[in-house]
């Protein structure tokens, strides 16, 4: 069936369509074709995706002559793998859920229909960006997301936050794609050619890929895989392209969902892994990820420990959780990193809608105005403690297992980077489990605080069309990762790791390590609160809160550097435009009408007065004829 993938990207493209232009007069309204569009692309990944297992590393590949260019041709098509089948369905899966939920928390909202046609069409970006069979085609997806993260992350247009925010997201992640085209380009010269088949397997690649040790120095792979690094960075908000994120919580949270979880972010990640072999084949580029991967995991988990806000606090956690990712891939735990990109998205997906869910009850995002809804709320508690004990990377939850593997493979890897990750990597454990259940605690847990001098709002659960996802999701997060603390099945069933790369192992030390830091960490947390229920355990940072809360300073650094120095050269030019230009047009325009007003009073229709200019023009004619042949 992997002849179908075209459909994966062209069935909720099409639903985009209709949604925008119909949605409004389809029976049902406009979530009926924005669900029917991802539903039937999940379909067709289940089928894909069965078609996967025990297959080779490439099912099926199909593409048409698009156009030349450069000497060369370019091919779109698909191209399909296990990686590219098990990727395909957690975005759908994600996707189809996040519409059915937004079918309830976006209810009443004017701009409905434009929202799930938005939806829809990133979903449908993504999953181009999965089944590309060429660099370029994969660049159109890449940049469709942007487009869209863009237009949803500012959906409540009307507010300042909103805009500031999508044009914020827009432009910082235009720094990095700036990067990944030229490394597009780059790769696809030096492989002698933009195909997805025929640059991995481009003799400059395989070469040192299959030796995995290079014999010599190949300077322009490693440039070009700098330079995809770059659109890494900042798809995926890895430092030093991270502050978009946080702020992308302006848009609904149904979107945050989808950004964090299957979409956006999720996409760099993928992107790696891949175009792992030119990666390999550019080791350098890997310790540069490697390097910014431990940065990144580590900053980004402290800051999710000094925020009140809860979605902040959750993106924060997605930016942190991503270098994981990163780190595995860096430390050629390729199945690991893999494999936790997938469990990221259920229980991702799962804390933000459950936060959603909160949200949409409460009427505020800080969690200091919150607390004891597990007794108004006890389904979105239940899912959001286990979500929450997943992110952590409590056993038997999926996300030990996926996290414990990248430890493994850091640990196995050893010398400095390996080491280097592995240590960050335990710390990130121990702030996690923190702040997890410092969010948990503030949220559900203790008395109601409210906001002082407010109505108290009725507490009370979200209807079923909310709910079911988040347990469908609990479900996932929690059979994810059962099955594979005894087995390898499932990694090995779909997922053809590349040569080189460490398989998925969870040793029983490094469980038992990890796991004890989480214990630690979350009862010490809880030994805080307990004390005195009312009271932020964040508190105990005393005056490093501060610098945490404000993300060590770089957005204000960004801020300084960057934003004002170009708004004082805007104003600049805008100056100038007004001083200068304008006075120059002007200038212009009053000659030429003047010129027009003395031309208009000479064409008076006085025929007498025209016959005398003629006259007058031909004496003096023959008078300066004359003179010219006397002389």
């Amino acid at each position: 069936m992997t002849h179908l993938a075209w459909l994966l990207p062209a069935l909720p493209a099409f639903a985009a369509v209709v949604g925008l232009f119909l949605g409004t007069r389809t029976a049902g309204g406009p979530a009926v074709p924005a669900i029917a569009g991802t539903a039937g692309a999940f379909v067709v990944s289940l089928l894909v995706l069965a078609s996967a297992e025990g297959s080779p590393a490439t099912l099926h590949e199909s593409v048409v002559t698009w156009t030349p260019i450069g000497g060369r041709t370019l091919n779109v098509g698909t191209r399909v793998d296990g990686l590219v089948a098990v990727v395909a369905v957690m975005v759908c899966v994600v996707a189809l859920l996040v519409q059915v939920y937004s079918t309830a928390y976006m209810a009443g909202d004017p701009r409905y229909s434009t929202y799930a046609a938005e939806v829809s069409l990133f979903t449908a970006a993504m999953l181009l960006v999965v089944v590309a069979s060429n660099l370029f085609e994969l660049l159109i997806g890449w940049e469709l997301m942007g487009l869209c993260s863009y237009l949803l992350i500012g959906h409540y247009w009307q507010t300042e936050g909103a805009r500031a925010a999508a044009v914020k997201a827009f432009v910082t992640t235009r720094f990095g794609d700036a990067a990944f085209v030229i490394g597009i380009i780059v790769l696809g010269v030096h492989a002698g050619s933009f195909d997805l088949d025929r640059v991995l397997a481009a003799p400059a690649i395989t070469r040192r890929y299959a030796d995995y040790l290079p014999p010599v120095h190949d300077h322009v792979a490693l440039i070009a895989a700098l330079l995809l690094l770059g659109g890494v960075v900042g798809k995926s908000a890895q430092f030093p392209l991270h502050v978009w994120l946080p702020d992308a919580m302006a848009g609904p949270t149904p979107i945050s969902a989808l950004i964090h979880a299957a979409t956006m972010v999720a996409a760099g990640i993928f992107v790696v892994a891949r175009l792992y072999p030119v990666f390999v084949a550019a080791p350098a580029s890997l310790t540069v990820l490697g390097i910014i991967a431990c940065i990144t995991m580590l900053g980004a988990a402290l800051f999710a420990l000094a925020e009140d806000d809860l979605k902040r606090v959750l993106a924060w956690s997605t930016v942190s959780q991503l270098a994981y990712m990163a780190a595995g891939l860096a430390v050629r735990g390729w199945t690991a990193g893999v494999y936790h990109l997938l469990t990221h998205a259920a229980f991702k997906a799962l804390l933000f809608l459950a936060a959603g869910s909160v949200l949409r009850t409460v009427g505020t995002n800080l969690m200091s105005q919150m607390g004891g809804l597990r007794r108004a709320m006890p389904v979105t508690t239940v899912t959001a403690i286990v979500g929450a004990a997943t992110l952590a990377g409590l056993p038997p939850f999926a996300g030990a297992v996926s996290k414990d593997g990248i430890l493994d493979a850091a640990h196995e890897r050893g010398g400095g980077l390996g080491t280097t990750v592995y240590v960050a990597g335990l710390i990130t454990v121990a702030v996690t489990s923190a702040y997890v259940t410092r969010f948990v605690l503030r949220t559900f847990f203790g008395e109601y605080r409210g906001a002082s001098g407010e109505a108290r709002p009725r507490l009370h659960e979200s209807p079923l069309v909310m709910t079911m996802p988040l347990v469908l999701l609990a479900a996932a997060s929690v059979v994810l990762g059962e099955p594979l603390v005894a087995h390898n099945w499932h990694i090995a069933r779909w997922l053809n790791a590349p040569i080189g790369t460490a398989a998925l192992h969870v040793g029983a030390g490094g469980v038992a390590l990890s796991t004890a830091i989480v214990v630690l960490a979350a009862g010490t947390v809880y030994a805080l609160w307990r004390r005195d229920p009312a009271a932020d355990p964040a508190a105990v940072l005393g005056r490093a809160r501060g610098p945490l809360a404000a993300g060590f300073g770089i957005d204000a650094l960004y801020d300084r550097i960057l934003v004002r120095p170009l708004q004082g050269l805007a104003d600049a030019v805008l100056r100038v435009d007004d001083s200068g230009l304008d006075a120059a047009a002007e200038g212009s325009g009053a000659t030429a009408s003047g010129l027009g007003g003395a031309l208009r009073r000479l064409q008076n229709g006085n025929i007498q007065a025209y016959a005398s200019g003629l006259v007058i023009a031909v004496i003096a004619l023959v008078v300066g004829v004359s003179l010219a042949v006397a002389r």
